[in-house]
């Protein structure tokens, strides 16, 4: 007997990829929980990896405690509820809690309707509301009180230095708790933080001033007066008040960058009017319907449903889907989008879609995925930030031994206000929010201009795209190709043509074959059956029908011989831009059939907005040359490649690449998939097929080159915003940190108060969310 044994899957840790063994556990280096190799998780930061924090990593709050219950219902119910960083979304969790990188409270992955206020938010607020409370009287008793000589006299040093000590303990202790935790965290784990920098910084204040006040015999006589020394408990105070606060509003502005989900969530009405077997009409939640329901859609109401509508006439605004503002009409067989607004007449529809396969919840799945994505310019933010905070540290240390060497007396409290001054200001996470937050607001405002960005890196790419590749049918063009003319050779008239040719097209799914069945109906035929239906690829189809052998495609295909009179008339209609497809009825030549396909009426003024932003078009279509060049002599395309084979379309994108071209695709059919995944940045149109939307970086919901032109701007605002973020953050950094040190001290006599640094710090993050925020005000 054979007995099959399953080889166990290979672990490794996120941070540590050298890290493997033979099953799960946790990673020697930093005790996070090991994630499988090869799935998700995996040293690729993909986009489903659970990356949990060591058990023993530190007590929760109360608030995130509950938040931890919370989700175990959740998930108990079948809602799973995971966890991110918005600085590092390889990071995942299930429960609430700190990011073991850079020590931020983590968010939940998924925005919900329901999504209750967050609990690091209301946590940290009370920390900060009390610790300014108690903080207030300290920095009254430190900086006012010596100002006043009667309040002096009032309050002796020795006991404003105790009531201090009393009011500053319990905000260092408590209020700080969860910063001393994460610069913990972060030393165990050698991943140093803006955390690491807070808790030295508020430690080396707090314990000096300790020492001070319960042995001030342990300092030099020039440091003492009256038998006390100097201490800095409001420096400790303040600084974590400050902090906090900073905390709490990055935390709120987070928040807000996730307006462009809920907006969307918004548009999904909550119910619905389902019309009952027996026409009768009740109001249900949208939860409760199931594919099959008939729904009726009143005036100025939301569509509760994805489906095909069945009764009634009315202009709908779809603006949420396509970025226009135009309504559309929309009658008996058209679609229906959840969450579109029906604006005159009352509506039928039947739903088919509800729930995640509904195209409302897939563009908000879309977003949510994309705004947890990386640009590749985050890599070499992560690089620097990687040094930073070590070299700051350096710098402190530096900075702390020059003065007590150089500086003037007492050179101790001047060496230990430069050294937390440093520590403090010195916050690397403007640095590391500087590039997320724009991303996360970008792909945001996107979504609301109906271009829904899939990936970060597509975005990034967009603004350096100076070629596009289009093709015709689908993007140029509505794809929707109808039979403008029949010329007929030999005996066969044009309605047995028509009819014999539906007989084999309607076995057939391409575009130009519906036009002929299309045609066939129209004109009331009777569309014969057929058999041993056979295609060719890039050729042509081939059918039994009425045991009569049928052959419809190019003249390769069809015609065993060179027919110049044949040319001729196929070449007239090709001039005129017409798909030109020939029929042989048992190898006899019997006519040629003549498809338009009208072009966009949006297409041109696309063409014009990409020519003036610099990018080249280049036309990529199965075609004939002539019929290609007739499309493009009337959208004024100078660059046509005709005679395409759907599996050659990838090659021109990557000829054009190795020509030095950053190359786009947009395209709409299966056939377009290995070009869009070729490109730099692959386009999908939202009125295509799903295959080509997995395989592009980009989909223009509207179906229309006019979203490319806004991807592009999109692209450059966002850019531009995360250039902006950077600059500003390194300028923070190169400007504050010398200050910090003393350096306009030998010429101002200035010396930077660590409770100015703190402010500095917490306004710097906030700085940058909120220049990212700016974005949604973009012009798309």
């Amino acid at each position: 007997m054979n007995h099959h044994v399953t080889p166990q899957p290979e672990y490794t840790c996120p941070m540590h990829p050298q890290v493997r063994q033979p099953g799960p556990g946790r990673c020697p280096e930093c005790e996070m929980f090991l994630v499988p190799a090869d799935g998700p998780g995996s040293a690729d930061h993909h986009e489903h990896s659970h990356c949990a924090e060591p058990a023993h990593a530190g007590h929760e709050s109360a608030d995130a405690s509950g938040n931890r219950e919370q989700a175990r219902e959740a998930a108990a119910a079948g809602e799973a509820v995971d966890y991110t960083c918005p600085m590092h979304p390889e990071i995942r969790q299930d429960h609430p809690g700190s990011c073991p990188l850079c020590g931020m409270a983590l968010e939940p992955v998924r925005i919900t309707k329901d999504s209750g206020p967050n609990p690091e938010l209301a946590d940290m607020t009370r920390r900060t509301w009390i610790s300014a409370a108690l903080a207030l009287p300290v920095l009254l008793l430190s900086m006012v009180v010596p100002l006043v000589p009667a309040l002096e006299r009032a309050i002796p040093m020795g006991l404003s230095q105790w009531v201090q000590f009393l009011l500053a303990t319990p905000i260092v202790w408590w209020a700080a708790k969860p910063f001393f935790e994460r610069g913990w965290a972060s030393l165990r784990r050698r991943s140093l933080n803006m955390f690491t920098l807070v808790s030295m910084g508020v430690g080396a204040a707090y314990l000096y001033s300790l020492v001070a006040l319960f042995a001030p015999r342990l300092f030099p006589a020039s440091m003492r007066v009256d038998g006390r020394v100097e201490v800095y408990f409001e420096a400790a105070a303040v600084i974590v008040a400050l902090v906090a606060l900073g905390q709490v509003l990055e935390l709120r502005a987070r928040e807000n960058t996730s307006g462009a989900i809920r907006a969307l969530m918004d548009l999904a009405p909550a119910t619905a009017r389902r019309i009952e077997t027996n026409g009768s009409e009740s109001e249900v939640p949208v939860a409760q319907l199931q594919a099959g329901d008939l729904v009726r859609v009143r005036p100025g109401d939301k569509m509760p449903v994805d489906g095909q509508i069945v009764e009634g006439r009315s202009a709908v605004d779809e603006s949420m889907v396509t970025g226009e503002s135009m309504p559309v009409t929309k009658e008996a067989g058209d679609r229906a989008v959840g969450g579109t607004v029906n604006q005159s007449g009352s509506l039928v529809v039947r739903a088919d879609k509800l729930g995640s396969d509904s195209v409302l919840a897939r563009i908000v799945e879309l977003v949510t995925n994309a705004q947890r994505s990386r640009a590749p310019i985050q890599s070499l933010v992560d690089k620097v930030s990687g040094i930073f905070v070590p070299v700051v540290i350096g710098i402190a240390l530096v900075a702390f031994v020059l003065w007590m060497l150089l500086g003037p007396a007492p050179r101790l409290p001047h060496a230990l206000v430069v050294l937390v001054s440093v520590l403090i200001i010195a916050c690397p996470c403007a640095l590391g929010l500087a590039t997320p937050m724009s991303i996360m607001v970008g792909v945001g405002r996107g979504a609301n201009a109906g271009v829904l960005v899939k990936d970060a890196e597509a975005l990034e790419q967009m603004e350096k795209v100076d070629t596009i590749v289009v093709d015709k049918t689908g993007t140029l063009t509505e794809g929707q190709p109808s039979l403008a003319r029949v010329i007929t050779i030999g005996q066969l008239d044009e309605q047995e043509v028509v009819r014999l040719a539906a007989g084999v097209e309607r076995n057939s799914e391409h575009p130009l074959g519906q036009a002929v069945v299309t045609a066939a109906q129209s004109r009331g035929l009777d569309i014969p059956a057929s058999k041993d239906f056979t295609s060719e690829a890039g050729g042509g189809v081939r059918a039994v029908v009425e045991g009569r052998d049928v052959r419809i495609g190019n003249a390769g295909h069809v015609l065993h011989s060179q027919r110049k009179d044949l040319q001729e008339q196929a070449d007239a209609l090709r001039a005129d831009g017409a798909t030109v497809v020939f029929l042989a009825v048992d190898d006899s030549p019997s006519a040629i059939l003549a498809i338009e396909d009208s072009i966009k009426q949006t297409t041109p003024q696309a063409l014009a907005e990409l020519r003036q932003m610099g990018i080249d078009v280049v036309m990529l279509t199965g075609d004939t040359h002539a019929t290609a060049q007739a499309v493009a002599h009337h959208l004024g395309i100078e660059q046509v490649r005709a005679d395409v084979q759907p599996e050659d379309k990838a090659a021109v994108v990557e000829e054009l690449a190795r020509q030095g071209h950053v190359v786009a695709m947009a395209g709409d059919g299966v056939n377009d998939a290995p070009a869009l995944a070729a490109a730099a940045v692959g386009i999908a149109m939202g009125t295509g097929t799903d295959v080509a939307m997995e395989s592009a970086g980009i989909t223009l919901l509207g179906g229309d080159l006019t979203g490319i032109a806004r991807a592009r701007r999109l692209s450059r605002a966002t850019m531009s915003n995360i250039r902006q973020n950077l600059l500003f953050a390194f300028l923070y950094n190169a400007i504050g940190i010398p200050i910090a040190a003393g350096l306009l001290y030998p010429v101002w006599g200035v010396l930077l108060s660590p409770m100015l640094a703190a402010l500095a710090m917490a306004l710097s993050s906030v700085s940058v969310i909120t220049n990212a925020s700016r974005l949604r005000l973009a012009t798309v």
